[in-house]
Formats: C-alpha cells, sequence, structure tokens
C-alpha cells in the first residue's frame, strides 16, 4: 500500500500529464467550454477518488479517464433530457437562440481551423490524432508511420507553431 505522501505526488503528476489531452477530448464531444471545464474536473474527482481507494498504477490510465468522463456526459445528458420542461413556442425568439452560445464558440474553432491550416500536413495530422481525436502515442505513430520519439517532437513542434499562429492572429484582431 502506498503511502499518502506519494499517492499525493502520483495524482498530481497524473493531472499534470493527462488535463490537456482529457480536456480536449472532452470539450470535441461537448463543444462547450465552460461544460467541458466541468466535466474535466468531475472526471478527476471521480477517478482520484476511485484510485484513492483502490491500489492500482495511476500513471496507467488515460483510458480510464476517457471511460470515466463518456459516463459523465452520458449522465449529463440524461439528467438534461429529464430536465427538460414545457416552453412556450410564442415566447421564443429564433435569432436570439441562433446566436446565443454558439457565437464564440464558432469563432474560436474558426480561429483555430485557419490557424491549423498554416501548419504542414503532418503537424494537423499529428494534432488532430493526439489533440482532437485522443490517440495515443503509441497509436499515432502506428497510423503515421512514424517512431514513438519523432511523433512526440513533431506534436511539441506542431502545438508551439500552432500557439505563435494563434498569438499572432490575436495580436492582429486586437488592433
Amino acid at each position: 500500500m502506498r503511502n499518502k505522501q506519494d499517492n499525493s505526488e502520483m495524482i498530481e503528476k497524473l493531472c499534470a500529464d493527462t488535463w490537456r489531452e482529457l480536456y480536449s477530448f472532452i470539450y470535441y464531444k461537448v463543444q462547450n467550454r465552460e461544460e467541458a471545464e466541468d466535466i474535466t474536473q468531475e472526471t478527476y474527482v471521480k477517478a482520484i477518488s476511485f484510485l484513492n481507494r483502490n491500489d492500482v498504477n495511476i500513471l496507467e490510465c488515460r483510458k480510464y479517464l476517457k471511460f470515466i468522463a463518456m459516463n459523465v456526459i452520458r449522465d449529463q445528458w440524461r439528467a438534461k433530457k429529464r430536465q427538460s420542461s414545457s416552453v412556450n413556442i410564442e415566447d421564443v425568439n429564433p435569432e436570439e437562440m441562433a446566436l446565443e452560445d454558439f457565437t464564440d464558440s464558432l469563432t474560436e474553432k474558426n480561429r483555430i481551423e485557419e490557424a491549423m491550416s498554416c501548419l504542414t500536413r503532418e503537424q494537423q495530422t499529428v494534432i488532430e490524432l493526439r489533440i482532437i481525436k485522443g490517440y495515443t502515442v503509441a497509436e499515432t505513430a502506428r497510423l503515421m508511420q512514424k517512431k514513438e520519439g519523432a511523433v512526440r517532437v513533431l506534436q511539441l513542434r506542431a502545438v508551439k507553431a500552432l500557439a505563435r499562429i494563434l498569438e499572432t492572429v490575436q495580436g492582429k484582431e486586437e488592433r
């Protein structure tokens, strides 16, 4: 049995190593920043609770985290379905509903797609496979017919390039 200090350090490492991938996976599913943040947090709470109760190597659980995340997402969808209340159709303004939550996310999505188009094809592929689809390094390496180390380096460079492009675009928009 591990002591609490070791467990705490392992949990901290788990969160630091997996949060970006997990958040991207969840955001891809729900397409809403606030909801993705909430689900990510709830996923870690559930996972850490389980991992603290059981003697499990918590450094090998990316798939487990995605499994929990999907269960949380399904639970929320079911709850929303049950909570649906009756709405007077004449009280709904279609223009307001159409613009309500999607404007910011569509703008952000378009900015990212535009920035992605500035990357090389390989960089686009590695970001799509690793970040958007949530594949492991090994799976991505197999699909791209590259070594795992090459995939890691390619991903790092692609993310840095994407960040630079997005900063440049944002700087131009602010002027």
